[in-house]
């Protein structure tokens, strides 16, 4: 477990947990940066397969289980996407296993995959360099690590799929009841990293300004009020700033 507080709030649940006879180590980053934290992780990890859970997210009983079989039982997976439960059910999204598809995931029609929902090959995860460090949380890129990871990855010939039987929790849309001034600080910061993508992976013009220009079309069509034209706003903000800066080649 790496461990970026700057306290030992963690302590009493680390030795808890070593006591219940779980193999946990605890390492401490002393500099807060979620990108870092999971190399650092994975650098340290001795498992053949590689999972970033977040601190409030859960598996359900037979995960593992079923994960195990799945990568033992096809030497191509170099990696996979769990169901994310609560996400799939509010965007009612397709929960059929299928294999990820570069081409797709270039144009942002590939599904979600957070990195709740991921699992790699740990020898997949260092060939490629593991998570850019520019991005994510608590860097000016705000988000799109695993986006990023994903690009690499499939550009690389890895195969990624998805396995729906693998369900994991997390609550969904926890910001959605926060005060909009933090909710649009917010989806500017992480709006950054997807505008980086663009740059880092070279997306078309077209993907581009579609990506620019959707967030503020949608909810004036669809008529959802002003909270979500603001949030469209400060999406589009995000995303300009992020392929501006990444594109100047000063990230």
């Amino acid at each position: 477990m790496i461990d970026q507080n700057s306290d030992d709030r963690l302590d009493i649940w680390v030795n808890e947990a070593q006591l219940l006879g779980l193999k946990l180590r605890h390492i401490r980053l002393k500099k807060p940066n979620l990108s870092s934290a999971r190399n650092l992780g994975i650098a340290e990890s001795v498992g053949a397969v590689v999972g970033f859970p977040d601190d409030d997210c859960w598996y359900e009983a037979d995960v593992i289980s079923n994960l195990r079989k799945a990568f033992a039982g096809d030497e191509h997976l170099d990696g996979c996407v769990a169901n994310w439960v609560e996400q799939s059910c509010v965007r009612g999204e397709d929960a059929s296993g299928r294999t990820l598809s570069l081409a797709a995931w270039r144009k942002f029609r590939g599904g979600d995959a957070s990195s709740i929902s991921l699992f790699f090959r740990r020898d997949l995860v260092l060939r490629l360099g593991g998570f850019d460090e520019r991005i994510g949380v608590g860097q000016w890129f705000g988000a799109a690590e695993e986006t990023d990871l994903i690009f690499r990855a499939l550009a690389a010939g890895a195969c990624l799929q998805r396995l729906p039987a693998l369900r994991i929790h997390h609550v969904f849309g926890a910001f959605q009841n926060a005060p909009l001034a933090l909710r649009l600080r917010n989806v500017r910061s992480r709006a950054r990293g997807t505008g980086a993508m663009y740059a880092k992976h070279q997306l078309t013009v077209y993907i581009v300004v579609r990506g620019l220009i959707a967030p503020v079309l949608v909810p004036l069509v669809c008529i959802r009020g002003w909270d979500f034209i603001a949030i469209g706003l400060y999406t589009s903000l995000g995303r300009l700033e992020g392929l501006v800066r990444w594109g100047w080649g000063r990230p």
